[in-house]
């Protein structure tokens, strides 16, 4: 175990903006991050934590001036004015002021306080959840200021203090021990609404997200079923069949002896030997799914530690010190260096016979024998640790533990009840866990278990998975409850099919924005107030979400309307023009406070929203390297590329190698851009528009990517234009295709060197499209379960008034002279019609 990873950790305080006495110390860690620390015996903590792992990043000393005044230390800096009275904190002597919120009366914190006006973070679990939970405090506020208590966190050694614990020789070159002096640490962001930067200071002070390995960020498979091997891997060949690609199988509990145990060494709940049985032969079932581009996850419940029946007991007994022949379980124990130490073994010769990663799943409460040390929090500490040893890709996947769990992804949220309520509340909290660093959620898509059959609800899962950081499908083991598309009527089916195939033609962009959050602290999945603290509207819309840098997200979370037979998602839109992902259609948000609206759309339909000079790079799945399941960087690849503004993109790749932490050298670029340029004609003075979109040569790691690239480039909302592309400047021909449905003008150009610069023009000129207002509207009537007379009378004032014809639906009158006027008392025009009618013509 000498070579066990560990965190690099930075954890002691630039003494140049460290303050402190006897009994008390204030470390100015940046001009809106402060530490304060009280300890009665004067001894202070330097030492990394469970949270925090870095209090220095730069070499540089935050600006800030001290003075004593009347007996108060007063502290300022550029965001901050702290008056103490270096006394035992206390709510009279200890106040910080954050400047600069002019909308708060609340921007004064006095030590204790609450945070009432804490945005949160996230919470342990969903498990058995029906609707919302209460969430943990996060680290910024519309107060502007937050406080983290870190008083009680374990502090991690290394090095000769860790050479030995308890007596105990501890192989692993660190180790995580009680804190030798009790007091108080706090941290204290006083950010304003800068909220973004605090984010990115949440992640220097307790560490970087790493990068994910790219197959993660795939469709995933679980199910908690008693599967074959051979039913399992028919599965996937039904998949296969089917066109539904999957990167990563996660095989629960029954992988491992279960109803077989013995009830004299108790439950089946936990276990280290395969079910022969069932998997006959694991390294060639695990070998299989490899072929078909699939990794492999074993879920381990590791409670009941290592019992005399399990294959490997008689090494884990020896290496801690008991007789094998006494059949004396070798009890769970994450304070004793020598157990894990054994344990990994054990997992090791496991990941010998093919598996990838480990599904924690620990739900046995929050006690060891150390205290304060939470069993989860240890456990993913020291798994995701051993899991990128020799150099391997880490990744882990088990439940939150606190602050600082985003070192340890992927977050699982527990056994999610199959309900409405579960589904709305999912993007909120998804997007909420933002708000502690914690961005890569998955979720049991569909849900778990419990609730009821709703295939409607499932459909719109399956949306909402297809955006969510970790697409996760996952249910129960009741015969009732699969998940697979092909169990669900045949437009639930085929919604859940384009679900499943969007995901993995996003790899791309997925790619792109997990560097992102790697290496500049940007979540891919963003509450809206964050770029926008200053909107109030930004903060009504808690179940809309940015995706990355191009997308915003509205899922649908509520049944349809029976009238209109839609759905609707209540959309803000920032100020700019917006483009509805899908279909191309226009959203014009005029005003500094943006646009609210009801987005309406039908089964198949979602409302995401690119932004105009959005690009959003995917891979067409006929065209994909190998297998359907393939996560290697694509031969082929589209953009999709919306019109109306000027757009850079970025597309980020690697060579699949560990990028722990993320190294440049590993990095290929390729830059993207659209100019949407105005051109006057000299002779008339009208203006026109000529865009151009740039695919520069690759810059970086060139051997990470295919040589040639074939490239499809799809213009979104835009009428039918001429276009033209060159390669390095010599043009080359070719063919456009439009879809006068999506208004998309696309082309492809096949072999393009990846040195060299690709280039689309349209000389004459490309205009947006028109929104076919009309169009739409008959199509919501043509829909809505209403009588006939209300649709054409509607439609006609739709026809002769646009926009004006809103109010009249209102007050439509129901008469015919041809019949009694009786015969149509049940005409009527609910008001969801109108609702949805309203969307198309107010779309400008």
């Amino acid at each position: 175990m000498n070579s066990f990873p560990r965190l690099s950790t930075n954890p002691k305080m630039n003494p140049e903006s460290t303050i402190q006495a006897d009994h008390w110390r204030i470390g100015i860690l940046t001009e809106s991050l402060i530490r304060l620390e009280w300890q009665d015996d004067g001894h202070f903590e330097d030492h990394a934590t469970q949270m925090v792992i870095n209090r220095r990043w730069t070499d540089t000393t935050p600006r800030f001036t001290q003075t004593i005044r009347d007996g108060l230390l007063v502290i300022e800096t550029p965001a901050l004015r702290l008056t103490y009275d270096m006394q035992p904190f206390s709510k009279e002597g200890l106040s910080i002021v954050v400047k600069g919120i002019s909308n708060s009366q609340m921007n004064t914190w006095h030590y204790g306080d609450d945070q009432h006006g804490n945005l949160h973070g996230t919470a342990r679990t969903l498990d058995a959840v029906n609707g919302p939970t209460a969430l943990d405090l996060g680290v910024i506020s519309r107060d502007g200021w937050a406080v983290l208590d870190d008083s009680a966190s374990n502090i991690i050694t290394e090095g000769s203090e860790a050479e030995t614990v308890d007596g105990e020789a501890n192989p692993f070159g660190t180790w995580v021990v009680s804190r030798h002096y009790n007091g108080t640490d706090l941290y204290f962001f006083g950010y304003g609404h800068r909220y973004i930067e605090a984010i990115q200071d949440f992640y220097r002070l307790t560490g970087p997200v790493p990068l994910l390995p790219r197959f993660a960020l795939g469709n995933w498979w679980s199910r908690y079923h008693r599967y074959t091997e051979q039913e399992y891997l028919e599965l996937i060949n039904r998949f296969e069949q089917e066109g539904l690609p999957f990167t990563t199988a996660v095989i629960d509990m029954d992988w491992h002896l279960v109803d077989e145990v013995d009830p004299k060494y108790g439950s089946g709940w936990t276990g280290y030997t395969w079910n022969r049985s069932l998997f006959p032969d694991p390294e060639r079932f695990q070998r299989t799914l490899h072929e078909h581009g699939l990794k492999t996850t074993l879920n381990v419940h590791p409670r009941d530690g290592i019992r005399s029946f399990e294959e490997g007991y008689e090494e884990a007994a020896r290496h801690t010190g008991l007789d094998p022949a006494q059949g004396e379980p070798v009890e769970f124990d994450l304070t004793s260096p020598r157990f894990m130490n054994a344990y990994f073994q054990l997992h090791h010769r496991l990941e010998n016979m093919g598996t990838d990663f480990w599904w924690i799943d620990w739900q046995q409460g929050g006690v060891t024998r150390q205290k304060g040390l939470d069993p989860l929090w240890m456990l993913n500490h020291l798994h995701y640790l051993d899991s990128g040893r020799d150099a391997r890709w880490p990744l882990t996947f088990s439940r939150y533990a606190g602050p600082g769990s985003h070192r340890y992804p992927v977050g699982f949220s527990g056994d999610t009840v199959v309900t409405w309520e579960s589904l709305q509340f999912q993007p909120y909290f998804t997007a909420t866990a933002s708000n502690i660093g914690y961005g890569w959620w998955s979720h049991d898509i569909g849900g778990h278990m419990f609730g009821y059959r709703d295939e409607e609800l499932e459909a719109r899962w399956y949306q909402l998975g297809t955006f969510s950081p970790i697409n996760r499908l996952h249910s129960t083991n009741s015969p009732f409850n699969g998940k697979e598309p092909w169990n669900f009527r045949t437009e639930v089916e085929a919604v859940m099919v384009e679900s499943l195939r969007l995901r993995h033609m996003l790899l791309p962009y997925l790619y792109t924005m997990n560097w992102r959050a790697a290496a500049e602290g940007r979540p891919l999945v963003e509450p809206m107030y964050w770029q926008a603290p200053e909107i109030p509207q930004a903060y009504e819309v808690g179940q809309e979400f940015r995706f990355g840098t191009e997308l915003i997200v509205a899922p649908i979370v509520t049944p349809a309307d029976r009238d209109v037979q839609m759905a609707k998602a209540n959309v803000w839109l920032p100020q700019g023009t917006w483009f509805d992902f899908f279909t191309g259609r226009r959203y014009e948000s005029l005003t500094a406070s943006g646009r609210r609206f009801e987005a309406w759309r039908p089964l198949d339909g979602m409302p995401v929203f690119a932004k105009a000079g959005g690009i959003i790079p995917l891979q067409p799945l006929d065209e994909l390297n190998g297998t359907l399941n393939s996560v290697q960087n694509p031969a082929h690849i589209e953009l999709l590329v919306f019109p109306g503004a000027d757009g850079t993109f970025d597309l980020k790749e690697d060579d699949g190698t560990n990028q722990a932490k993320p190294e440049e050298a590993a990095l290929a670029s390729t830059s993207m851009t659209l100019e949407w340029n105005d051109v006057i004609h000299e002779e008339t003075g009208s203006s026109h528009v000529v865009p151009r979109f740039t695919i520069n040569p690759i810059a970086g790691n060139c051997q990470a990517v295919p040589q040639c690239r074939t490239w499809t480039i799809t213009f979104r909302g835009v009428s039918d234009s001429t276009l033209k592309a060159s390669v390095d400047g010599i043009p080359v021909q070719v063919r456009t295709i439009y879809d006068s449905d999506t208004f998309s003008l696309s082309l492809r150009i096949a072999n393009v060197p990846i040195s060299a610069m690709l280039t689309i023009s349209a000389p004459g000129g490309m205009s947006l499209a028109e929104n076919p207002v009309i169009e739409d509207a008959f199509q919501v009537l043509y829909r809505a379960q209403i009588d006939y007379l209300a649709k054409e009378q509607a439609y006609a004032l739709i026809r002769d008034h646009g926009v004006k014809a809103l109010n009249a639906l209102h007050t439509l009158e129901r008469t015919n002279d041809d019949y009694p006027r009786h015969d149509f008392d049940n005409a009527h025009m609910p008001e969801a019609v109108i609702q949805a009618i309203a969307e198309p013509l107010l779309r400008e």
